[in-house]
């Protein structure tokens, strides 16, 4: 079988968020899907399927190292983006609209292109953000995170579990100094979030290192769903992070941030974000970015 591997939210090779893709995953069984992607290692793998209805673009389906996924924001992107370079998907101007089947529902991508090329991919929400159960004191998220107590925000600003399809916990703190600082302690993790709603964290500050970006992200899965110590970029929680950043202005309309994450880790990434609000309500989300495709190659089922 044919397999591509890509680098998604960025626009240089080995940077952002590696992906590996079965453009035709067509006899394989789901035990084969979860080998390969233990095989790969990346973050995620996805495999994509005919769709199961005929007006849709195609399914795809999504693992990590430690199980399949509903949803997830960088297979998404990066999954579009290659079917698109490599010609699976036909493109239809500087514009393709296509709908890719998910186990959380049908997603639409809007693809970018220029010259006939693939160069912003950006999803739409199947499911608008959805607020979780409260999260554990102050003092025990400051603890999971290696931090003071201090340096987390209070107020409107508290920790709390958002979910577009998959829940993270969010843990705004001062500035990207206390972001670069957090070291995830498996030890309080396993006593205060292991097993809960919350057990994803993204610990987040408005203090953006690059012009034109807004937020300093990191993201810690540890938990079996997503089973990685850390993710450089990850576009479910960015989408979950744009209604909770949406959720707390007081500006109606199209609201846009720039994420920067994977810093701390050597694979910058950029994530582009934005929320629709009308009527105090959040009514869309999106999330896009870059990708690069970087090999090429087969692999003996």
């Amino acid at each position: 079988m044919r397999y591509f591997t890509a680098d998604i939210f960025t626009t240089e090779r080995f940077g952002g968020n590696q992906l590996a893709v079965i453009p035709d995953a067509r006899g394989l069984t789901k035990e084969q899907m979860q080998t390969i992607t233990r095989e790969f290692n990346y973050s995620e793998s996805t495999f994509v399927l005919p769709p199961d209805d005929p007006r849709h673009t195609r399914r795809v389906r999504i693992f990590t190292p430690g199980s399949e996924l509903p949803f997830a924001g960088h297979p998404t992107v990066g999954t579009a983006h290659v079917l698109a370079a490599i010609g699976e998907i036909a493109l239809t101007g500087d514009e393709t609209r296509i709908v890719l089947e998910e186990g959380v529902g049908p997603v639409p991508v809007v693809i970018r292109s220029r010259d006939g090329k693939p160069e912003f991919c950006q999803f739409s929400v199947a499911k608008l953000p959805e607020i979780g159960p409260p999260m554990p004191s102050r003092a025990a998220i400051a603890a999971v995170l290696s931090l003071e107590e201090d340096d987390l925000l209070d107020g409107a600003w508290i920790p709390q579990v958002v979910s577009c399809g998959l829940p993270f916990s969010f843990v705004p703190v001062r500035n990207r100094a206390a972001v670069a600082r957090s070291r995830l302690r498996l030890d309080a993790w396993e006593k205060h979030l292991a097993g809960t709603q919350g057990e994803n964290v993204m610990i987040f500050a408005m203090d953006a290192e690059k012009a034109g970006h807004d937020v300093r992200a990191r993201m810690y899965g540890p938990g079996p769903a997503v089973n990685v110590p850390e993710d450089p970029a990850t576009g479910s929680a960015c989408a979950a992070l744009g209604g909770y950043l949406a959720a707390r202005s007081q500006q109606e309309g199209t609201l846009r941030w720039v994420v920067e994450q994977g810093y701390e880790m050597g694979r910058p990434s950029q994530i582009h974000v934005e929320a629709d609000r009308s009527g105090g309500k959040i009514t869309a989300v999106r999330v896009g970015g870059a990708s690069v495709l970087v090999c090429a190659g087969e692999i003996t089922i």
